[in-house]
């Protein structure tokens, strides 16, 4: 796909899609933000794809990035929810909850790239094993050895943390 084609393409179908995103979640700031997304993944996959189909490909693009969205903004309400409901007894308590999430945060810090990254994605973004190796352009084991690897290393590190207190 050259430059001119994707330029007609993005001024023939971007206010389609970002209609077709704003119907689904309501927010035109969202829809615009996805849309543009989903160009961009089109532009990577330029080379790989088949021209014949790619408003058909756009849209799907289009409507995993929504599905993504989601799928993290219910994980976000789900942990939102679970803190809330955390009744925090004594300030020992409220302390030890936040070493917790400082050695979480330095484990993550000191954590290899890639497995942090595949971490990240699986973890805060929600993504699956197959979504995290599309955008990486790895192999499902591939992503799966590195998340083994990551969790180890979080294992590791914050039992390291639990026994120095």
């Amino acid at each position: 796909m050259s430059n001119e084609q994707f330029e007609e393409l993005f001024s023939a179908h971007f206010p389609s899609l970002r209609n077709y995103l704003y119907y689904r979640c309501g927010d035109p700031e969202i829809a615009s933000d996805l849309a543009q997304e989903a160009f961009m993944k089109l532009w990577e996959k330029k080379d790989k794809i088949d021209l014949s189909n790619t408003v058909g490909l756009l849209y799907k693009i289009s409507l995993d990035l929504w599905i993504s969205k989601v799928r993290h903004q219910k994980v976000q309400k789900k942990y939102s929810a679970f803190i809330e409901e955390v009744d925090y007894h004594t300030p020992e308590d409220e302390a030890d909850y936040q070493a917790l999430v400082q050695s979480y945060e330095k484990a993550l810090e000191e954590m290899p790239d890639n497995q942090r990254e595949v971490f990240l994605m699986s973890r805060h973004d929600a993504l699956k094993y197959n979504e995290i190796s599309e955008r990486l352009g790895i192999g499902v084991k591939a992503v799966e050895k590195r998340m083994k690897n990551a969790l180890a290393f979080l294992r590791s590190a914050l039992n390291y943390e639990k026994r120095k207190k």
